[in-house]
C-alpha cells in the first residue's frame, strides 16, 4: 500500500522558517516526480515545487528564492525548506508522487502551515 506522510507544519511568524518532510511507503521515489502543493482556504490547490526524476527542479514564482525542495531517494523522503515565510504562504501543504509513464499520482494527507503574527 502506498502512503505519503507529511510532517513539520505549524504556526510561524512572518519572516520565519519551517521545514516540511514527506516520508513515503510502497514506492521507489526515484521513479517519481515528487512535488509539494498547497491549498489555501477558498482557493485551488497549486504547485509549490517539484523535483523530477532527472534532477530538474521547478518552483512557483511566488516561492522562488525562499523555498527549497530536496529529495533523498535512499531514505524515500522529500523535504521542503521554507524561508522568509509570508502570511500568504498560509495553506495546507501536500506531498505528491507522480509516475509519468504509469500515470499514477499519490497524495499525502496534508500538513497545515500558518504564518501569522
Amino acid at each position: 500500500q502506498v502512503q505519503l506522510v507529511e510532517s513539520g507544519g505549524g504556526l510561524v511568524q512572518p519572516g520565519g522558517s519551517l521545514s516540511l518532510s514527506c516520508e513515503t511507503f510502497g514506492i521507489i521515489i526515484s521513479f517519481y516526480y515528487m512535488g509539494w502543493y498547497r491549498q489555501a482556504p477558498g482557493k485551488q490547490r497549486e504547485l509549490v515545487a517539484v523535483s523530477s526524476t532527472d534532477g530538474t527542479i521547478d518552483y512557483a514564482d511566488s516561492v522562488k528564492g525562499r523555498f527549497t525542495i530536496s529529495r533523498d531517494n535512499a531514505k524515500r523522503m522529500v523535504h521542503l525548506q521554507m524561508e522568509n515565510l509570508k502570511p500568504e504562504d498560509t495553506a495546507v501543504y501536500y506531498c505528491s508522487a507522480e509516475h509519468k509513464v504509469w500515470r499514477r499520482n499519490y497524495w499525502g494527507q496534508g500538513t497545515q502551515v500558518t504564518v501569522s503574527s
